[in-house]
Parts: structure tokens; C-alpha cells; sequence
């Protein structure tokens, strides 16, 4: 079987038609050269270049096979410029997990953002909550994830790369609704729809913490999982919801937001990656995010 070289030499003289240029061409001498041409018709089992003493062109078999050859070369130099750029990480596939309040402005910002930058890096969307996308990291599931803090994880770095406001969510009618902003204390005794302990852990923690000096406390009459969900009781008169700033974008009818008078009722987002990562297109995506990338 013939090799690459071989081919090459091969179009350089049927390009040519002149064994010196072919060789000079190559930056080889000539009885090297001819003795690929030989090696490669043997291999192919016919005569490929006609020669004499005066002249070199091409056999019939040559002709045909000269089509089939430079083929063959830009396939092969394709090839290898592909395997440069999946090396390189500017060519690949990244799975990057994100939170359902990450895919309201955050995701959607980044992911134009990154495939503009790099346009052959294909990134595949999948939506978990936080707590799901450490083990979805550890098992290779997902390469990267964007998810609230969850503390120091074994195996997996992380960098903030998002701080967004809490809001007071409500209906239109409320009495609250008024005022520009709200004071924590004003929500005593109040109906409050609440994050669950479980799937919306960090907003349950994080609000409760806020809401610790109230007295007395407002009434929980509702824990859930999701934003969306806060926010669809509030529209139907349950109750009142501290929700991420960017949970405005939802826009639903009979809903308005306020600011609270608390400077550190703010919501963090997280990059998350792991050490040692395998995959050179995941590392230009997070160094893209945490470097270059400026968050909405």
C-alpha cells in the first residue's frame, strides 16, 4: 500500500511534469523522488508517468489516479488541521449544565457570546439544579456547569461569575406594591411563597437568612422548587416571593417586583469545572467566561 509521501511526490511531479522541479519543489534531490514514483507504482500495480529522456506526462492510468490523489491530500491536510484545532480546543464539544434562573439572561448572553467567539465549538444545553451538576461533573455527564455556590466539592473548582439582586415579587394590587422599596420587616406576618429545603436549597437558605429578624415572621404558605413556580403562585394570589432580579424577564401578567432595603440580598452564579479536565474545548469555554465574557 502506498503512504502520503509517496502521493505527494507523485502530484508534485505529475503538477510539474518535470522531475527536477518536482524535486526542488520538495526540497529533495531527483533519485529519492524517482524512486518514490517507483514505489508507488508498484503499489498501485500500473504505470503512472510516462518518461523519457527529454519529457515526463502522464499515463492514462496517471491521470486518473492524479484527481484521486490530490483528493486524497486535502482530506489528509483537513484531517490533521482538525485534529490541530480539537487539540487547540477552538474545535470540539462542550455539555454545559445551568440552573432554570441561569437560563432566563445568563445562559442565553454566554452562549452567543462563546459561539461567536468560537464558532466550531459546539455547546450542548442541559438544565439541572445545582445540587445535580456536582455528580454530573464527577461522571463526565456534564463539562461544565453553571449553578448557585455550593461550598467546597472534592475534584471541582469553581469561580463566580454572576451577582444579581434579590427581589420582592407580587401582585400588581398588593399594598406593597406602591412603594419603590419594601423593608424586610414590612414582609412580617405576610403570606410568603418559600423555596423548598430540597431542590431550591440555596434560595430557601439564603432567604431565610434574611428573613431571620422579622417579628413577627411572615407565613409560609408554600415551598417550592422553581423560580417559575414562585413566581406563578405570586400571580395567582398565594402569596408574596423573594426571587433573583433576572426572574423579571419572565414578565408575567399581574406581577410586579421591588427592591428590599437589604444591600446583601443578592444571589450568586457559579461556574463550575473539573480539575484536571480532558477536554481542551471545555477549558476555552470556562477561561472564555471567566476571563473575557462580561456577564449581563
Amino acid at each position: 500500500m502506498f503512504d502520503l509521501p509517496q502521493l505527494r511526490c507523485f502530484v508534485a511531479v505529475a503538477e510539474e511534469l518535470h522531475f527536477g522541479r518536482a524535486a526542488e519543489r520538495l526540497h529533495m534531490t531527483q533519485p529519492p523522488l524517482s524512486r518514490q514514483i517507483q514505489l508507488l507504482e508498484h503499489a498501485v500495480g500500473t504505470q503512472l508517468l510516462e518518461r523519457t529522456s527529454r519529457s515526463v506526462r502522464l499515463s492514462v492510468a496517471g491521470a486518473a489516479f492524479l484527481r484521486e490523489a490530490q483528493a486524497i491530500l486535502r482530506h489528509a491536510e483537513r484531517a490533521a488541521e482538525l485534529a490541530r484545532r480539537a487539540a487547540s480546543g477552538h474545535l470540539g464539544r462542550v455539555v454545559m449544565g445551568y440552573t432554570a434562573v441561569a437560563g432566563y439572561v445568563l445562559v442565553p448572553s454566554l452562549l452567543n457570546a462563546a459561539t461567536t467567539a468560537y464558532p466550531d465549538i459546539e455547546i450542548v444545553l442541559q438544565e439541572m439544579v445545582s445540587s445535580a451538576q456536582m455528580p454530573a461533573l464527577a461522571q463526565g455527564d456534564i463539562d461544565i456547569g453553571l449553578a448557585r455556590p455550593l461550598g467546597a466539592q472534592r475534584g471541582v473548582r469553581h469561580q463566580r461569575i454572576s451577582r444579581e439582586p434579590m427581589l420582592l415579587a407580587l401582585p400588581a394590587r398588593h399594598p406593597l406594591a406602591g412603594r419603590t422599596q419594601v423593608r424586610l420587616q414590612d414582609l412580617a406576618e405576610q403570606p410568603v411563597v418559600m423555596y423548598s429545603s430540597g431542590e431550591g436549597r440555596y434560595f430557601h437558605d439564603l432567604i431565610a437568612q434574611l428573613l431571620r429578624p422579622c417579628e413577627p415572621p411572615p407565613r409560609f404558605v408554600q415551598h417550592v422548587g422553581q423560580t417559575h413556580t414562585v413566581l406563578a403562585l405570586v400571580r395567582g394570589g398565594i402569596g408574596l416571593g423573594i426571587v433573583p432580579a433576572s426572574a423579571q424577564h419572565l414578565r408575567l401578567e399581574n406581577v410586579v417586583f421591588r427592591k428590599l432595603w437589604r444591600r446583601d440580598a443578592v444571589a450568586d452564579i457559579d461556574l463550575y469545572w473539573r480539575e484536571g479536565e480532558g477536554n481542551p474545548a471545555a477549558d476555552v469555554i470556562r477561561d472564555f467566561a471567566t476571563k473575557v465574557w462580561t456577564p449581563p
